[in-house]
């Protein structure tokens, strides 16, 4: 039995506990985190560290009429457990469970769906601005990671916030890491910070001063303003920050909830826009995390009592990338690989340490990234960006008007495509074919096992020209268990020979169209499934003699139906064509399995729609 957390079941209730007693209850919500994360698997050591903040900011603030936005929002947890969702914790990332992120829909806590880093600064600035417009007198927080500061949408909203009088509190928990370590101009800025002389001599007379205080709340905040120039003296503003028009308090002790406790008091009253820097430990009172933090990021089961993650023993997609763009790098130098801050993630933790002079990681700056590695390209050089399918979205408009126009050879290694299981809709990778099929000199390919990947993006480097896609999912390797077949530009080839039903398939849907074949066979059916290879150019005269005779043609792919394949098919040809492809909705967090069988993509879903269609049943 948890003697405070057991009593927590809303933000009210953390309210009405001292420090002594908030100290107790922050141990005990990392107790709870590694025994359930252990279990279900999710982000825990982000979370781990942002425990103390998360109940100084709900011991102050009331997240019923003012405004908390995270980013990015997987720093959550602390803040679910004591706004009402520690009874359904266990159902973290679930099919039907609660979303690893914030999500409107689940508590009124929750002001605002943050999945993708860098956006929380602006929304928070609109809450603020609504308030302002209103008279309310509610208070917009955002909660920044240090990792989110190195995405340029952040410094748009800074400086917009910084133009005016707006009331707005940034709080930026600095744990000098993103997913991996931070990079960058800013990181060593903050760090520089953080290790300053002054800072760590100035740091005693903070706690002091705190400690001394009687009571917070109003008499404090008097004794700040009437001390503001011994304030901002051992508080150290940074011009970085207060040239942009806010004012900045800090570096503050993270896990110090007094310290805390006494500062967000201090400025709830602010009438202008402050940054609140936070220094914290990723992996905090965890020691494997605090030791591993990038491990223990995102991570699956693990023995809590060891840390030890539960072995798999599969090669996934990832795997495979990593070991194949290392055994072409050493052939040709001319290859370079670029990361937007997942390194680890992308697989390129190897061809990192081999090859640093052609490694580069900008950050969280997928735009950047596209636009750096056009250059690169026009200089004469091989860029590949790894980045997953959801944060390439935030670089289309530099895909089309930066490498496309231009046709510039760039390969784009999109990881992670298709349905990207219990992180949910804001990560799913679901929508490339859509964004890039429709952008002129684009080459789009789709392998549907690690051999066929590697074969890929070894011709998109060797014998492609222009800009280059290679997209392939999250997970292992879907083995084929015979020689593969050579890779021409545009062309699929015939993985299933059947002469009653047609499926055509691209990607990880190649799997699935064979599995409903064996299901069709069984039910006296024969199909035949092709294996397109690419999206884009799409075989046609490959397409055009399969379907001669069949009495049903069927296209599956792991994207939306919209702008997708299935509507490259229609365009193309003309008789009873019917689509597998994702539905027009947000598809919520879950397995791969249960979100491909929720829109009907899976063999066995395909093989009982394709027997309907063909019996009128």
């Amino acid at each position: 039995m948890k003697k405070f957390l057991d009593a927590i079941n809303s933000s009210d209730d953390v309210k009405k506990l001292n420090i002594p007693e908030l100290e107790i209850l922050a141990a005990e919500i990392r107790e709870f985190l590694i025994e359930n994360i252990s279990k279900s698997g999710g982000h825990l050591a982000s979370n781990l560290g942002a425990v103390e903040l998360t109940l100084a900011l709900h011991k102050v603030f009331d997240f019923s009429s003012d405004r908390i936005v995270w980013d990015v929002g997987h720093q959550s947890y602390a803040h679910k457990i004591i706004s009402g969702r520690k009874n359904v914790f266990g159902t973290l990332r679930q099919k039907g469970g609660i979303s690893g992120f914030p999500k409107t829909e689940e508590s009124e806590a929750d002001a605002f769906n943050t999945g993708h880093s860098s956006t929380a600064i602006s929304a928070a600035m609109g809450f603020a601005k609504a308030f302002e417009l209103s008279g309310a007198c509610g208070k917009a927080v955002a909660v920044v990671g240090d990792g989110a500061l190195t995405g340029g949408m952040a410094y748009e909203a800074l400086n917009h916030a910084g133009s005016g009088k707006t009331p707005l509190v940034v709080i930026l928990n600095d744990n000098g890491m993103s997913i991996s370590e931070n990079v960058g101009g800013l990181s060593r800025y903050l760090r520089k910070i953080v290790s300053s002389s002054e800072y760590i001599g100035v740091k005693k007379s903070v706690k002091n001063f705190l400690r001394d205080l009687p009571v917070l709340g109003k008499p404090f905040g008097i004794m700040m303003r009437s001390g503001k120039r011994f304030i901002k003296k051992i508080l150290l503003p940074k011009k970085l920050f207060e040239n942009m028009g806010l004012e900045y308090l800090g570096p503050i002790d993270g896990h110090d909830l007094k310290e805390l406790i006494a500062i967000f008091d201090y400025v709830k009253s602010f009438d202008k826009p402050v940054m609140i820097h936070v220094v914290t430990k990723k992996g905090k009172g965890y020691e494997p995390a605090e030791k591993r933090p990038a491990q223990f990021h995102g991570v699956g089961a693990f023995d809590p009592a060891s840390g030890e993650l539960e072995p798999n023993g599969r090669v996934t997609y990832s795997d495979t990338f990593g070991s194949e763009i290392l055994r072409l790098a050493k052939r040709n130098e001319k290859i370079c690989c670029i990361t937007a801050a997942m390194p680890m993630g992308t697989g390129l933790i190897d061809f990192s340490r081999c090859f640093p002079e052609r490694f580069f990681d900008v950050g969280i700056a997928e735009q950047h990234a596209v636009t750096f590695a056009a250059a690169l390209a026009k200089a004469g050089r091989i860029p590949v960006f790894a980045v997953y399918s959801t944060f390439l979205q935030r670089g289309y408009d530099q895909i089309l008007h930066d490498v496309a126009l231009q046709n510039l050879h760039v390969v784009f290694a999109i990881d992670r495509a298709g349905a990207s299981g219990n992180d949910g809709e804001t990560h799913q990778g679901i929508y490339d074919f859509s964004y890039l099929s429709h952008i002129p000199n684009m080459t789009i390919m789709a392998p549907s096992s690690n051999e066929e990947l590697a074969e890929m993006l070894d011709f998109a480097i060797n014998k492609c020209t222009g800009p280059v896609a290679v997209r392939y999912p999250k997970g292992e390797n879907s083995v084929k268990g015979k020689a593969l077949a050579k890779i021409e530009y545009g062309c699929g080839i015939v993985e299933r020979q059947g002469t009653d039903v047609l499926i055509a398939a691209a990607g990880s849907q190649v799997a699935e169209a064979v599995l409903a074949a064996e299901e069709l066979f069984e039910r006296g059916i024969s199909a035949e499934v092709l294996n397109l290879r690419f999206i884009k150019p799409f075989d046609e005269k490959l397409f055009g003699e399969a379907v001669k005779g069949k009495k049903l043609i069927a296209v599956t792919e792991d994207n939306v139906g919209i702008g997708g394949l299935t509507d490259t098919v229609r365009r193309s040809f003309d008789g009873r064509i019917i689509g597998f492809s994702f539905p027009d909705v947000p598809l919520e967090h879950g397995t791969i399995k249960e979100q491909k069988m929720l829109a009907g993509i899976d063999g066995h879903s395909m093989a009982e729609r394709i027997i309907s269609e063909l019996t009128g049943d």
